[in-house]
């Protein structure tokens, strides 16, 4: 049977589509396998760092020249602001051959309270996928000062489902997760922390740091809303430390300049201090 014109371009049309979707799928494969073994093969593990309310992505800087003095390894420093019309700004830069550098990632909503949180957490995610595709680390650590561990736990709990990057260690440093409230009443956030615990990563090392200037709170936090956080953590996580510092700069937003803060990070959240531990 002769085919007609019309067939043959139909047919030419289709084995043309046809051959178009094979080499885009192919590319496409292609460059999903070379960024998989790219992450694979990835020697960077970062130290992604949040901030409380009202601070700035600047929050950090004594703490990463102070490690640096300390440990004489010269941690990088990226600092990264989500705005809140979606808009990523990045400053400083990650230097080469650097596996550890410290990423601190701030929010132009900056403000307090659970609606933010959320909010903040959200932004969070973007500014975390980014950093994921841009730098192709199969693992990172997290460090959140006051509200900063509270946007760590509800990103943690809604929006990390990673299978190929793995949080190794996450400690939060006076984070209130029962808010100002006491312990015996629960605040909304608390309780859905506790609801979507499960979510959490089950092989995750956790540190929970708490300031104590009187032994009842930091200056700003009360102690029992710190020590809330083994409601969510504990027996869900790996492991789960709670930790008191006390004394000179264990007031609430003098936390991460503590000099016993430092040693615990460069002890239990920075790799080369983690060889001899089961979790690394």
């Amino acid at each position: 049977m002769k085919m007609t014109k019309r067939q043959r371009i139909i047919i030419v049309i289709f084995i043309l589509i046809f051959g178009f979707l094979t080499f885009f799928s192919y590319c496409w494969s292609h460059q999903s396998v070379s960024v998989l073994q790219k992450r694979q093969q990835s020697r960077m593990s970062p130290v992604i760092m949040i901030p409380g309310s009202s601070a700035t992505v600047n929050r950090f800087d004594t703490l990463v020249t102070r490690i640096n003095q300390m440990d004489h390894r010269n941690h990088s420093l990226l600092k990264v602001k989500v705005y809140n019309s979606g808009k990523i700004n990045y400053s400083g830069q990650i230097r080469q051959n650097d596996n550890e550098p410290f990423i601190v990632v701030g929010f132009e909503n900056n403000h307090d309270g659970y609606s933010n949180i959320k909010k903040q957490a959200k932004m969070f995610n973007t500014a975390f996928n980014q950093l994921k595709d841009q730098y192709n680390f199969n693992n990172f650590k997290g460090i959140g000062h006051s509200n900063g561990g509270l946007i760590y736990t509800y990103f943690l709990e809604h929006y990390f489902n990673e299978r190929q990057i793995k949080i190794k260690r996450l400690m939060t440093i006076g984070t209130p997760y029962n808010f100002a409230e006491p312990s015996n009443r629960r605040t909304q956030m608390l309780t859905d922390f506790i609801k979507y615990r499960k979510n959490l990563p089950s092989n995750l090392t956790m540190y929970s740091v708490a300031g104590s200037e009187n032994y009842v709170e930091d200056g700003l936090v009360p102690l029992s809303s710190v020590l809330a956080g083994k409601y969510i953590y504990q027996g869900i996580v790996k492991h789960y430390t709670q930790v008191t510092v006390t004394g000179k700069l264990a007031q609430h937003s003098a936390l991460p300049q503590n000099r016993e803060v430092l040693d615990l990070i460069r002890r239990y959240v920075l790799n080369h201090n983690n060889r001899r531990q089961q979790n690394n």
